[in-house]
């Protein structure tokens, strides 16, 4: 399959399909669901770190199973830049696929593509008998809605809604936030927009500093 990694279709392909067609307001139904999202979630997390490619911690936010919230991060030139993650399940689920937050970067994307960064995106269609790939392009850079809701590619709802109710949470992360990431971070950090925790100065420091030079 050229264009995309055998590791990215291996990890896809460990992640459990879902069975369950249930969303919040599904009762008992919705409840076996969440199961199954955990379920799936630990099994991409335990490949993840067998792989030595752990890259975010999330969970439910309340009772209902219909707010999660988390972190998530990526490394760029060996350091670790982490952000908050966030999202709502839609009621429409799992025909609509959550819209996936990092609030800490609302405003700092570019508005415009970026023509030079490209990245393969796979059309994945999981049939009863497990993975199976379909096509492999490649689509310019994504961005981000205002409130911090990552753009995914066009590829991604028209995938979602072929495998529906077989794709969860842990699919979501996979083949949208982890993309978007690859995509997006080294450039947020190579233009300033993102800085390392190490490199922030607290404004407590700076009005000390600014403090010290009035005295000299």
């Amino acid at each position: 399959m050229e264009g995309w990694d055998k590791g990215t279709k291996s990890v896809v392909g460990e992640i459990p399909l879902l069975s369950t067609r249930a969303g919040p307001r599904d009762g008992d139904a919705w409840r076996q669901r969440l199961k199954e999202e955990y379920r799936a979630l630990i099994a991409y997390t335990s490949v993840n770190k067998s792989k030595d490619n752990d890259w975010f911690r999330i969970s439910a936010a309340n009772p209902e199973g219909t707010r999660w919230e988390g972190t998530c991060w990526y490394v760029h030139n060996l350091r670790r830049y982490e952000f908050p993650l966030q999202f709502d399940i839609p009621v429409a689920y799992p025909l609509v696929a959550p819209e996936i937050e990092l609030p800490t970067l609302d405003g700092k994307t570019h508005k415009v593509a970026h023509t030079s960064l490209r990245f393969p995106v796979l059309l994945l269609i999981f049939s009863a008998d497990g993975f199976s790939d379909r096509d492999c392009c490649w689509c310019g850079s994504m961005q981000m809605y205002r409130g911090g809701k990552i753009c995914l590619t066009v590829h991604f709802k028209p995938l979602w809604a072929k495998n529906c109710p077989r794709f969860g949470i842990a699919h979501a992360l996979c083949l949208g936030l982890a993309p978007w990431l690859a995509a997006e971070v080294p450039i947020l950090v190579d233009s300033g927009m993102v800085k390392h925790k190490d490199d922030e100065v607290a404004p407590a420091e700076v009005a000390a500093a600014s403090g010290s030079s009035a005295a000299s």
